[in-house]
């Protein structure tokens, strides 16, 4: 398959075919074409399919983005990253922000800009955000500028990342860069194995660890489990707790939900007492949670 990336990185990473498991791509909804992107397939064909009037994502204080206005953020991001930062397929982007609708946006921006994105959980110290873009030589990132003060730590230790702006609070420089370019972006035809996800291990056993996702595996996700463990329908509302950098996170709360043109919400802070306050308040029928939160909520009796 023919590689989008011009930075060749996480291609030159790549174990040797012979070391790699067999792929089995049997079922007629994983047959996948040679080249694939993953945005394309799940926010641009939502709006092809007729779904852009759809909620897609909803928030606390009552904001609401359809698939549409997920779609025209997205793009705006990803113009910014390209035409402002200087992205080029291949490249990594460091994502950093707790569960809102501008971290889903930036998500997407990387993936239609055939960008690699590297999402790191909000509790990440400088010290181990500094490993993770050292490893992944991650060069741009992105921050909710609420977590600002530990990636200017980490990038005094790690002077490969020199492409970053900020969203939310006072300044809102990525959203100032947005509003200059328009709502539209073409998505790269990125080959259906080219890297587009490192998600690294919590580290628990020494240094973090790498794990590299295609584009063909987030759609392989998409296409088995919404549908056929989940039985999740277009009117379906997700919930939960985990981090959006976490692909349980990912999956759970922001790709299964958008397979399915369903929508979901997205909670900055989940505890089990703000879960409960979310599924009543919006209706949610799928809660990704942890086992305590689902023992603390069952105790409840809400």
């Amino acid at each position: 398959m023919p590689s989008a990336h011009v930075d060749t990185f996480a291609r030159d990473r790549l174990p040797p075919p012979q070391a790699q498991p067999q792929f089995l791509f049997e079922l007629p909804e994983l047959r996948f074409p040679a080249q694939l992107n993953c945005a394309r397939e799940l926010l641009d064909r939502a709006i092809e399919r007729g779904w852009g009037d759809r909620v897609c994502i909803r928030a606390p204080g009552g904001l609401r983005w359809t698939y549409v206005d997920l779609q025209a953020r997205s793009n705006q991001v990803a113009r910014v990253l390209v035409h402002d930062l200087g992205l080029v397929p291949g490249n990594r982007v460091l994502l950093r922000a707790p569960n809102t609708p501008m971290m889903a946006a930036c998500w997407f921006a990387v993936m239609k800009a055939g960008g690699i994105a590297v999402a790191t959980m909000p509790l990440l110290r400088a010290r181990e955000l500094a490993a993770i873009i050292g490893i992944g030589q991650v060069s741009h990132a992105l921050c909710d500028a609420e977590l600002a003060a530990e990636l200017d730590e980490a990038a005094l230790a790690q002077p490969v990342l020199k492409h970053r702006l900020d969203f939310g609070g006072a300044a809102g420089a990525l959203e100032a860069a947005m509003a200059r370019h328009a709502p539209t972006f073409d998505a790269v035809d990125t080959a259906a194995d080219d890297t587009c996800l490192l998600a690294f291990t919590s580290g628990t056993t020494g240094v973090p660890k790498a794990t590299m996702h295609f584009h063909r595996d987030v759609m392989a996700a998409c296409a088995c489990w919404p549908p056929h463990v989940l039985r999740a329908q277009a009117d379906d509302v997700f919930i939960g707790s985990p981090p959006l950098a976490f692909t349980f996170g990912l999956g759970g709360l922001l790709l299964f939900p958008m397979a399915v043109g369903a929508s979901t919400v997205l909670l900055p802070r989940a505890t089990p007492p703000d879960l409960v306050a979310g599924i009543q308040e919006h209706g949610a029928t799928v809660l990704f949670t942890a086992p305590t939160s689902y023992r603390v909520m069952a105790a409840r009796g809400d």
